[in-house]
């Protein structure tokens, strides 16, 4: 599958597509909404930090609990309950007279149960595409991320204005409510993709098995912490430019949406597979210029090609798939995607942590240097799996003593 026509004639890709797309414009809006509510609270960035992006920290307590069920829960109802409650959750945090302290616990909780929707979206991904489709049709989901966020984030900002914080907060649970009803709708009934009940236990293990194997170890601290440093610079961009935050926000949708496009569309695979610490490097490179105080021009072109590097999670999520059996497919797109989050939101609160004691630049810049360190420290690694992720897959296909699921046949090929 290499064309955009193919993707989007396959069935079921469309309302995919398009119920992830108003997921994020719900996110995108409804971040921005309580990040300004909180900070103009509280003077805090630490606390504006964790509004926008606690959610992401609280992915780990959905990845450690929750993701068993990634693969055991039909999707259709699945996704269509995830984005209810997050519609119900989101409009709860725009009751007035909601403590501060109150709206975090809220929108903590909604971060627990997104994991598990994250698994079962990517994982049905996987489903209905085709080993060769998965790399287009992620990067496609990945540009609607960054179109929602680019019109999301100037939106916002006008919404901001015009209805204020917390009309913008009700904005964005009709639009997860919206989610829902296109979920219901336009997605067909699928049987779950493995049997048995979902438990913590079951959690554990399969979190257990997939952490084992070093090759896709080493993909997953690359899919995460990178990223999540790189998160940490942006989650500042409120308090650095607290009137042009939401032109930052946009320039880096920009630079996503295009690395999207030139690696999941224009790029060879022989050629993409040793791109991955190349864009890991771009990613964090250009925010150090932040230790300068760039006028914000400069600022906006810095983020912009920074966030072309983004792309790096395309080329190891497709490598992670290629190291993973098909019957865990689902729990390890939702272990990268909660594992990715939730270190966005540590990196978040780290970065609002430095910014207390220093500056919002200083923190900007002290995040990527750190993503540069563990980049390089990465990089070995990494390219090893470039150039012999073949071998890699047959070790790890043939090792892997995938634990059969509660009440089904001994014996089957969990692959």
């Amino acid at each position: 599958m290499r064309t955009y026509r193919e993707l989007f004639r396959t069935k079921e890709f469309t309302p995919l597509f398009l119920t992830s797309a108003a997921q994020v414009a719900a996110q995108t809006v409804s971040g921005l909404a309580l990040g300004t509510l909180v900070f103009h609270a509280t003077g805090s960035p630490l606390l504006s930090a964790l509004a926008m992006f606690g959610p992401s920290l609280a992915q780990v307590i959905g990845a450690a609990t929750l993701l068993s069920a990634a693969d055991r829960l039909a999707p259709r109802a699945t996704l269509t309950t995830v984005a209810s409650v997050f519609a119900l959750g989101t409009a709860a945090t725009a009751l007035p007279g909601l403590p501060i302290a109150a709206a975090l616990a809220v929108v903590l909780g909604l971060g627990v149960v997104s994991a598990l929707g994250g698994g079962v979206r990517l994982g049905l991904l996987n489903e209905i595409l085709s080993t060769e489709g998965y790399l287009l049709g992620r990067s496609t989901l990945n540009m609607s991320t960054g179109l929602m966020q680019i019109g999301g984030f100037a939106t916002g900002g006008v919404l901001l204005t015009v209805l204020s914080p917390r009309g913008t907060l009700l904005t964005g649970a009709a639009l997860y409510l919206t989610a829902a009803i296109m979920a219901r709708l336009g997605l067909s009934r699928r049987p779950p993709r493995a049997t048995g009940r979902p438990s913590v236990s079951a959690t554990w293990r399969n979190n257990a098995l997939l952490w084992a194997s070093p090759p896709r170890r080493r993909v997953f601290l690359g899919l995460w912490v990178p990223n999540g440093l790189v998160v940490g610079c942006e989650s500042l961009y409120v308090p650095y430019a607290p009137q042009h935050a939401g032109i930052l926000f946009a320039a880096g949708a920009a630079g996503m949406l295009t690395g999207d496009i030139l690696i999941g569309r224009f790029v060879p695979r022989r050629r993409r597979t040793h791109l991955a610490v190349p864009l890991l490097l771009l990613l964090a490179a250009p925010h150090l210029i932040f230790v300068l105080g760039p006028p914000l021009p400069l600022a906006l072109a810095a983020v912009m090609l920074a966030t072309v590097g983004y792309a790096a999670s395309l080329v190891l999520q497709e490598r992670l798939m290629e190291l993973t059996p098909e019957s865990l497919s689902g729990h390890a797109l939702g272990l990268h995607s909660a594992g990715m989050l939730t270190m966005q939101g540590v990196c978040a609160l780290l970065a609002g942590a430095v910014a207390e004691l220093t500056s919002a630049a200083t923190g900007i810049t002290v995040l990527a240097a750190a993503s540069l360190t563990v980049t390089l420290a990465l990089t070995r690694g990494l390219r090893a799996e470039g150039t012999g992720a073949a071998d890699s897959v047959v070790r790890t296909r043939a090792g892997d003593a995938v634990p059969p699921s509660p009440g089904a046949p001994v014996g089957t090929d969990p692959a």
